[in-house]
Formats: structure tokens, C-alpha cells, sequence
């Protein structure tokens, strides 16, 4: 539960930015390799719904591998030129964030909503 509600949690906030400020700053990454502009809106699947899911407990192993795909996909649009690189600032993984969230995602996938939550354990 604690892995559930502080990932869910956490992406939430990058949801609601993305809800205040849009999301069709992503046309141009999805454009470049081919994917019709319309597909960032699937973002707000990716972090509104599918973190609210996992707070609650609901549909958690689905809603967690929709959040793994979303983090695959942040990577390889917008951050696959910082895969190779170390952040000079922190000396961490350029992209260990995005890392986090995706593993944190797939260990929520297969380890199912635990105990506490709504949805069938």
C-alpha cells in the first residue's frame, strides 16, 4: 500500500501540472517518430487516472503497467538522448526519475494492490 499511495501520489502531481498547463507540448516528440499528435492525450490516462487507481487500490495491476507504458514512452520521446548521460548536478542517471517510476510501476504489476485498497486482492 505504502509503494501504491506514494507513487500514485507522486505522478499525480506531474498529472495535474500537465492538466493546468497542457499537453500539446507533445506533438512535436510523437511527430518525430510518427505518431499522430492526438496520442499525448493518453498522458492524462498515464497520470490522473491510473495513479488515482493506484491510491485507491483499484484495478491496481492494470493501472500499474499503464503507468510502467507511460514511463517507457516519457523516456523514449523526450528523454532517450539522456539515457547514456549522468545528471552533472546530482551525479545520477539522467533519467533515473522516469526509471523509478517504471520500475516502481512494474514491481506494483506484478506484486498485485496488497492488503489494503478497494479493488480484489
Amino acid at each position: 500500500m505504502l509503494l501504491r499511495f506514494g507513487i500514485g501520489t507522486l505522478l499525480l502531481f506531474h498529472g495535474i501540472y500537465k492538466v493546468t498547463h497542457g499537453v500539446m507540448w507533445l506533438a512535436g516528440p510523437l511527430g518525430k517518430v510518427g505518431l499522430p499528435p492526438y496520442l499525448a492525450y493518453g498522458v492524462y490516462v498515464g497520470e490522473i487516472v491510473a495513479p488515482a487507481l493506484l491510491i485507491l487500490g483499484l484495478w491496481t495491476r492494470f493501472a500499474a503497467l499503464v503507468i510502467a507504458f507511460d514511463m517507457f514512452m516519457a523516456i523514449f520521446l523526450a528523454r532517450r538522448g539522456d539515457v547514456a548521460k549522468i545528471n552533472p548536478m546530482s551525479g545520477g542517471w539522467a533519467i533515473e526519475l522516469e526509471l523509478m517510476f517504471l520500475v516502481a510501476a512494474l514491481t506494483i504489476a506484478l506484486a498485485g494492490s496488497g492488503r489494503y485498497g478497494l479493488g480484489k486482492h
